[in-house]
């Protein structure tokens, strides 16, 4: 799902490709390409029929400060051959290997290790990748309807269970919906009605998974009106019934 958060997010596509939507800029990464989800950009992943094999690193704006600095990057997309051309492949690899190894062991001053990495990486990236100038930066109006739906997003996944409509959601934006519908979808890669699904049936199935509760109940409980629809929605998200998904030896398998 499309999703926000104040961390800044590298994705390093190891191999294979995958389809990132970040903000709204939608392109195909490939392997040895490296996006950039700065802080608070929405962003989402959608791979489906693709085979990859991708490394992230998620990291507080603090370990930059003060190298962290809007204006941010022209485009979220670091080829692999701009990396090669900026001389910085070598350092990716090497900052993927250090950030996991320093996690792992937790030796002295690991922390400092780590932040070190990430900054003069970062500071080179700066150096080198194309920065938005302020004559090219977002005007007000867009900015705030992001912040808006920074917002909304971060609504539903507290208030998913509560009655939201279409209409009730462009109201939050002050968009008519259909206006809203249009930039909801262009913006989070699905319809709304499908991405409040998606979020009640993550929650359902967590709770499926990890509680005694009954199937009605955990239905009611995530936003379903009755056990009929719960039960369809369901299986057009995961393809498999909850009962079913009860009976997966690994419940991450379902597709």
């Amino acid at each position: 799902l499309a999703h926000w958060h104040k961390e800044i997010e590298l994705i390093y596509v190891r191999s294979g490709s995958c389809r990132l939507s970040i903000t709204d800029q939608t392109f195909t990464a490939h392997a040895g390409d490296l996006a950039v989800c700065e802080s608070g950009v929405i962003h989402y992943s959608d791979s489906h029929g693709m085979s990859n094999s991708l490394d992230f690193i998620i990291f507080d704006t603090s370990i930059l400060s003060p190298l962290y600095q809007n204006p941010g990057f022209t485009f979220p997309l670091v080829t692999k051959e701009e990396l090669e051309r900026y001389g910085l492949t070598g350092r990716l690899l090497s900052l993927i290997d250090t950030v996991s190894g320093e996690l792992a062991r937790k030796e002295p001053f690991y922390q400092e290790v780590v932040a070190s990495s990430l900054q003069t990486f970062w500071a080179l990236l700066k150096r080198f990748h194309p920065r938005t100038d302020s004559e090219t930066l977002p005007d007000d109006r867009r900015s705030r309807m992001l912040s808006d739906l920074q917002e909304l997003v971060s609504y539903i996944d507290i208030h998913y269970a509560d009655n939201i409509t279409l209409e009730y959601a462009a109201g939050r934006m002050n968009f008519s919906p259909s206006h809203f519908s249009k930039t909801f979808k262009k913006l989070m890669g699905i319809n709304f009605v499908t991405y409040l699904n998606v979020v009640r049936v993550e929650r359902a199935a967590y709770e499926l998974r990890h509680t005694e509760k009954k199937i009605t109940d955990i239905a009611l409980n995530c936003g379903f009106n009755n056990i009929r629809t719960f039960n369809r929605v369901f299986k057009e998200i995961t393809g498999c019934t909850p009962s079913e998904f009860l009976l997966l030896p690994d419940p991450d398998t379902y597709k």
